[in-house]
């Protein structure tokens, strides 16, 4: 099931939430700043183990006193207008989190919305990108019951919902979703 909500990330009981991270892991502001406070310094400990990540890519760690078991560390693209790699590199980034969860056997993920912060992703070019990655994946892997929007304005929301309702305009198949 594809779920839109809007909130706050590091209160998700979901076995994982992904953070919008940036190349280091090592924290940042925005999402990955709260997802590093509300976890506690071990996260940066174990992040510092890790060795960085890609753009597009992903890497998952412990969720230490967040209520979700795993982080799952997504590193957006940078937005650069007209430039051909970025829409690429943001769909990777949701791809990479959800191949990385089922690997590690989670059930239910909960998503900012990777690079339209601080990185200047236009919400409105990045909501379709996001919806048609997690809906891809999703619906060709059971195995996850919740895949969950976590968003944090009304006019994120506003664009996710949007595109969400675009794609099942789309595609009748999709009937998993609210």
């Amino acid at each position: 099931m594809i779920e839109l909500v809007q909130g706050d990330i590091t209160h998700q009981d979901t076995d994982a939430i992904v953070n919008a991270a940036n190349n280091s892991l090592l924290g940042g502001g925005g999402v990955d700043g709260a997802i590093h406070r509300a976890a506690g310094p071990q996260l940066l400990e174990e992040t510092r183990t890790l060795g960085g990540c890609e753009t597009g890519d992903a890497k998952i760690s412990r969720g230490y006193r967040l209520k979700a078991r795993y982080v799952v560390h997504a590193v957006g693209p940078v937005y650069r207008p007209n430039h051909p790699d970025v829409p690429r590199l943001l769909a990777s980034a949701y791809r990479r989190s959800l191949e990385v969860a089922a690997e590690h056997d989670i059930h239910s993920i909960a998503f900012p919305s990777i690079s339209t912060g601080v990185y200047g992703y236009p919400v409105a070019q990045a909501a379709p990108i996001a919806i048609a990655t997690v809906c891809d994946f999703a619906c060709s892997n059971p195995q996850f019951e919740i895949v969950r929007f976590v968003l944090f304005d009304s006019g994120t929301m506003r664009a996710f919902a949007d595109a969400l309702k675009h794609l099942i305009a789309q595609r009748p198949d999709l009937t998993d979703v609210s």
